[in-house]
């Protein structure tokens, strides 16, 4: 245990440096950060070589820019991203992903952490169910940046789905958000399929005006397990005004891959 500990805490500073981790001041919340990741990660390695009913699975990206919800995460400069999922038979399980962020205006944020805790399943043949409880962790920041939401995603034939968030500190704001996204994939063939999503962020008038967002994209799983993904985004007007050259219409490409 101990050294796999060490194993991952190596891993965790190499992408804390590569996340300019030198630019941020406050070291020492750094260093904590650094050991309770690599912890959390030990613990689902671990679980994963011990335990007959779970599995691991991750996946990793390169793109052209980190778009979340309509916005650009990375001042529209590339993101490197990567994430490992241990599930149980059960259906519970825990997931934790990262990239790296640059925040406009600035915020001295480098690099974010989203830690999954749920559960999901089919309800029916065609159905299945995931909802989970959702952290958004960006350390070493100024402020207080880091927030919760509880999702809950609905899917049917695995090609169509409905999706729902809701916090009551919507991007640390203090204030109310629901988000609601639906979408949809069509497969072309083994190696082709298209998928197109469009959304909706109510957010309290207190804090900005709602605003709604949409993609849509091709993907080619040129070897498996690795695709090419490339996605035209779109927001109206409200989103634009909430962050400003960070939303509109923008283009993005991606090499991803799961495991």
């Amino acid at each position: 245990m101990e050294n796999l500990r060490a194993f991952t805490e190596y891993l965790v500073a190499w992408a804390f440096r590569y996340s300019f981790a030198r630019k941020i001041m406050h070291l020492e919340k750094i260093q904590a950060t650094r050991k309770v990741v690599a912890a959390a990660i030990s613990v689902l390695l671990l679980g994963a070589a011990t335990s007959v009913q779970a599995q691991v699975s991750g996946n990793v990206a390169l793109t052209s820019d980190y778009v979340w919800r309509g916005s650009s995460q990375t001042r529209e400069k590339p993101a490197v991203q990567a994430g490992v999922k241990y599930a149980h038979d059960s259906g519970f399980y825990a997931s934790a992903w990262g990239s790296n962020v640059k925040f406009k205006p600035d915020n001295n944020a480098s690099s974010e952490f989203d830690i999954a805790l749920g559960w999901s399943g089919k309800l029916a043949e065609d159905w299945a169910l995931d909802a989970y409880y959702l952290r958004y962790q960006y350390p070493g920041t100024q402020g207080s940046p880091n927030w919760n939401e509880v999702n809950a995603a609905l899917t049917w034939r695995d090609n169509y789905w409905l999706s729902v968030g809701r916090s009551t500190n919507a991007m640390a704001s203090k204030t109310t958000g629901t988000y609601a996204l639906i979408g949809v994939r069509y497969p072309v063939n083994d190696k082709w399929r298209f998928e197109g999503t469009l959304a909706r962020y109510f957010l309290d008038s207190a804090y900005a005006d709602s605003y709604t967002h949409g993609s849509l994209g091709v993907v080619w799983g040129f070897q498996a397990p690795f695709e090419a993904r490339l996605t035209l985004h779109g927001t109206d007007s409200a989103a634009k005004r909430m962050f400003p050259s960070m939303a509109g219409s923008r283009v993005e490409f991606a090499l991803q891959a799961s495991f």
